[in-house]
């Protein structure tokens, strides 16, 4: 098999995963799941989850914190095992089935299973960012040093550059994105007209994030291939034991760095704010601003399409002033934008 197929396999995992922080964690699950916690809170507004009393509106927002403190604490270990896994292509079909297959169960949380909408979040949300972690893993075996920041690009769209290849196929990534959760949007905004609920209507469209997750991963499973690692497994270990002694090696061995350090805590802060906006948008917008699911996802919808453009504004605008700046004027944007939306 050409490498180049192997890296449009590649790309298209990267289309695949997309519907689960598009259409689960940015638009419905955050507004659906605070309804359905509601509707099990007692008089006061509180859950109970394991004894512990937590206010309604606040229990996604702290299912999201845990399941990133869980991914901080199991995907550096999970990196280290792919690092020394001949088995990356059953790592990726492993963690992205067991995301997609939990993604497709949230259509069954309705009523009052808060408890269960949080564990197959947390379930969801770990499996994709340790899908993530195998996908990054498959980069050395695709791509020489010299061409890992060209194919990196492509596959994970920082940029649109709209090259052979990859651009092309991000860009008819994109375009389709639109349309499926165009779709999703449609049905919603239709469901009345359908006989559906809302409440229906919104666990159709988050079952078929997961569905959309599982098929596409079809591709990136057919056209990848294992390959013998680099690094061998010390006689007497397995790999759990040696995958959290690399990462112990590692953080060892990372004073040494302290630039990169800097870079890495620079690059905690920077990306948990933006993740936390994309997370907690949907639900700010219902439980602060008191508006309708229906008005969130039509907003969302329009944010996605101004975002395409912005993607490629921004393209010209890092080639005019440099990346760097780029990233500063993006920032001050950002800062901007959230101070006055809290204010």
């Amino acid at each position: 098999m050409s490498p180049r197929r192997e890296r449009i396999g590649w790309y298209v995992y990267d289309w695949a995963n997309s519907a689960f922080p598009t259409t689960v964690v940015t638009v419905f699950l955050g507004p659906w799941l605070t309804t359905v916690t509601k509707a099990a809170a007692d008089a006061d507004g509180f859950v109970h989850p394991f004894g512990v009393a937590v206010r309604a509106g606040a229990f996604f927002p702290y299912v999201v914190s845990i399941s990133v403190l869980a991914q901080v604490a199991l995907l550096p270990v999970v990196g280290a095992i792919a690092d020394y896994s001949h088995r990356k292509k059953q790592m990726l079909a492993l963690f992205a089935y067991v995301g997609a297959a939990a993604t497709t169960a949230l259509y069954l949380v309705e009523g009052t299973r808060y408890l269960a909408g949080g564990a197959l979040f947390l379930l969801a949300n770990v499996s994709f960012g340790a899908s993530v972690v195998v996908y990054n893993a498959f980069l050395p075996d695709l791509a020489p040093p010299e061409r890992r920041d060209q194919v990196s690009s492509y596959g994970w769209a920082l940029g649109v550059s709209f090259k052979v290849e990859g651009g092309q196929l991000q860009a008819v990534r994109d375009v389709s994105f639109q349309l499926h959760k165009g779709e999703t949007i449609a049905l919603f905004s239709r469901a009345p007209a359908l006989g559906l609920s809302t409440g229906l209507a919104v666990r159709v469209n988050l079952a078929s994030a997961g569905l959309w997750w599982g098929v596409f991963t079809l591709a990136p499973l057919a056209l990848l291939r294992n390959r013998r690692p680099e690094r061998r497994i010390p006689p007497g270990e397995h790999y759990l034991t040696v995958g959290v002694r690399q990462l112990a090696r590692t953080l060892a061995r990372a004073r040494r760095y302290p630039q990169t350090l800097l870079f890495l805590a620079a690059y905690l802060l920077y990306n948990d704010g933006i993740q936390t906006v994309i997370a907690l948008a949907s639900q700010f917008g219902q439980e602060e601003l008191g508006l309708p699911v229906s008005t969130l996802t039509g907003v969302i919808l329009m944010v996605q399409f101004v975002a395409f453009a912005g993607a490629l504004a921004f393209d010209r605008i890092a080639a005019a002033l440099g990346t760097k700046r780029a990233i500063m004027l993006s920032l001050v944007i950002w800062i901007g934008t959230v101070t006055y939306a809290t204010n």
